[in-house]
């Protein structure tokens, strides 16, 4: 059985990833709690080995398209953009690389990691720069968090947070 975030083999960064669909469907892994929290973190917990293995590396496929945002920072630093240019072209970023990221996993998979961007910022790829700002304060702020990653998925995944 597949779980919710089953996805398929890496492919290169930023790339569309073919192929066929994970499953959905729930397996529990004994001795793993699974209750509370962000439902994403419950989905990989409940994932088999497997599954964490090509979760692990799609999310570190994500992580790399995390570094090619720091590196358009730089470049629009050197162009002498402004703080509130720059986030709002990373936020954009962001989202593309988590839609990018979505394409080869299955309908279902992706209904729950929309679901909870959908509750929590009322888009379905997450927060866009001026929810950032307005959380933050800051369009600096809202850069920094364009380019940092949830820490509880990566451990989940056994990767490091960024920043």
């Amino acid at each position: 059985m597949g779980s919710a975030l089953a996805a398929p083999a890496a492919g290169p960064p930023l790339a569309r990833v073919s192929g066929p669909p994970f499953a959905f469907a729930l397996t529990t892994v004994p001795d793993v709690p699974c209750t509370g929290g962000d439902p994403v973190v419950r989905a990989i917990r409940e994932m088999t080995h497997e599954e964490k293995a090509r979760a692990r590396e799609v999310r570190a496929r994500y992580h790399r398209s995390l570094d090619e945002m720091e590196s358009a920072e730089r470049r629009m630093r050197e162009e002498g953009r402004s703080d509130e240019e720059i986030a709002r072209v990373l936020a954009a970023m962001r989202n593309e690389a988590k839609d990018v990221t979505r394409a080869g996993m299955s309908s279902e998979a992706v209904a729950v990691l929309e679901a909870r961007n959908l509750a929590k910022y009322g888009n379905p790829l997450g927060p866009t720069a001026d929810q950032q700002y307005a959380k933050y304060g800051s369009w600096a702020k809202a850069i920094n968090a364009a380019t940092r990653s949830s820490a509880a998925v990566d451990q989940e995944l056994g990767l490091e947070p960024r920043h």
